[in-house]
């Protein structure tokens, strides 16, 4: 049980995965730090540095064992996180303690440590986004052909189906898809490039050998699976970069929170509704009540990480030369959460739109309600082939517009004047037939289909081995 007598981060505690939280650990950290330490070494020895096999295999050995307590206690003397480790590394491995960050800067294992995590953490957020893609695409599909009311200005407007409603809110996602696949196919380390990004350390250790100092880049990039470095950096690789990681994820949580307000909506109107628990308790008072808990959580996650964009876009401008550790506390902090409140907006997406409940009647007892206003083109246009005349029809269905404006928002009445209106020539049974839903839908259906066929399903394709997971939240 965690500590209770202390502040729990709610995101922690709450909302984000235990797969995204233990990108965030500090074993996670450190065992980072120690793999580069062991890439760095192991260049150095490629390189011709006086580096023997039976140390580099005496920091693999210890690769994963952390001594905590002695780097705590190391740090409380020191004063210096990078160093006070570099000692507790060097007492578990005395013949490679010599050795151990030979060259390098504290940016060396931080900086890369960060790009290396944002990355996997960015593999995470597109397998979450693949599979919400997913769940989109077969609910939209299932619903392409019903015809719904939609909205501009959130007043009634021209028919839409409950399946192209759907594929806007997949659009949105595919688009942070491809700002997510564009960072990964993309990233960089920041390499080992010294205390002002010059490599004189190691310019130094080579003895003025450029290629060989060009070519300890290269194979640390290897030794961790990247294929290239920032080309120039100061102590830090540009902190414009975590700007562009957040910028992605707030992405997402405009897109997720777009798609939240509309299932909230739809919840009043009682057409469409998020999963609801069967023990569930909606309200302490009202006891009736069915809130749209999920998709309000996933709001206020939202407005959390836009927010947050701020936080990278100051410590970016407001770094001096080749660096500045102002950027240190907030980066922490701001990164590391801006990924574990999007981790938790996706687990939410996905677990409502799995479960969302759709009610066909009331969607359709609304879209009767307000397709007579709509209507009365097609209707003026048959009452015409019947012998009508335009202008005179015209006229008629303006006045009727207008008073069954007023029947339906003052008395609550139906809009039916035209139907008792014998200018148009044209029974209730036949002005009912030219209201068909379908025919006031346009391509929707067809629209939804070749969306998802043209532009998600070749992405869901590419990442088929990362389809099937289920968000289990906490409710």
């Amino acid at each position: 049980m965690a500590d209770t007598s202390i502040y729990q981060s709610p995101l922690s505690q709450r909302y984000a995965s235990r797969e995204m939280q233990a990108l965030f650990s500090n074993d996670k950290k450190f065992k980072t730090w120690r793999r580069l330490w062991i890439a760095l070494a192991q260049a150095e020895q490629e390189l011709g540095l006086d580096i023997s096999d039976e140390q580099i295999a005496e920091l693999i050995a210890h690769q994963d064992d952390i001594n905590y307590d002695v780097a705590q206690e190391r740090e409380k003397i020191v004063r210096h996180d990078v160093m006070s480790h570099v000692y507790a590394y060097g007492q578990q491995c005395p013949s490679a303690k010599g050795i151990i960050h030979l060259g390098a800067t504290s940016c060396y294992v931080g900086d890369n440590t960060d790009l290396i995590i944002m990355h996997e953490a960015l593999e995470l957020v597109k397998k979450k986004l693949v599979n919400v893609l997913a769940a989109l695409e077969k609910f939209a599909l299932e619903y392409k052909d019903l015809p719904c009311l939609a909205f501009t200005h959130f007043q009634p407007a021209q028919p839409t189906t409950v399946g192209k409603r759907a594929a806007l809110w997949a659009h949105d996602l595919l688009m942070d898809y491809e700002e997510i696949e564009y960072l990964l196919d993309h990233k960089k380390l920041l390499g080992q490039k010294g205390t002002t990004g010059t490599q004189a350390s190691f310019m130094e250790l080579f003895e003025g050998d450029t290629e060989k100092v060009k070519e300890i880049d290269r194979l640390i990039c290897e030794k961790l699976g990247y294929d290239a470095c920032f080309p120039v950096s100061g102590q830090t690789y540009s902190r414009k970069y975590d700007t562009r990681v957040l910028h992605a994820l707030v992405g997402i949580a405009q897109s997720a929170h777009k798609f939240s307000n509309d299932i909230r909506l739809l919840q009043h109107m009682k057409e469409i509704e998020e999963p609801f628990e069967k023990g569930q308790i909606g309200s302490s008072a009202m006891a009736y009540k069915r809130n749209p808990m999920r998709s309000e959580r996933m709001a206020a996650l939202a407005n959390y990480v836009i927010c947050d964009a701020l936080n990278p876009a100051l410590t970016a401008s407001t770094q001096w030369f080749e660096r500045t550790l102002d950027d240190s506390a907030n980066k922490r902090i701001s990164m590391a959460e801006a990924f574990l409140a999007i981790d938790g907006i996706l687990d939410l997406y996905l677990n409502i739109t799995d479960g969302l409940v759709v009610y066909p009647k009331v969607i359709e007892a609304d879209l009767l309600r307000e397709l007579p206003f709509m209507a009365t083109e097609n209707i003026m246009m048959d009452a015409v082939k019947a012998g009508g005349d335009r202008q005179e029809l015209h006229e008629a269905i303006r006045v009727h517009s207008m008073e069954a404006g007023k029947h339906v928002k003052e008395e609550g009445k139906p809009n039916d004047l035209i139907a008792a209106d014998p200018k148009f020539n044209m029974t209730k049974e036949q002005i009912l037939e030219v209201m068909d839903p379908k025919n006031f839908v346009g391509r929707a259906p067809q629209q939804t289909e070749e969306f998802f066929k043209d532009y998600v399903d070749p992405v869901l394709a590419q990442n088929k081995a990362d389809l099937g997971l289920h968000a289990d939240i906490n409710v």
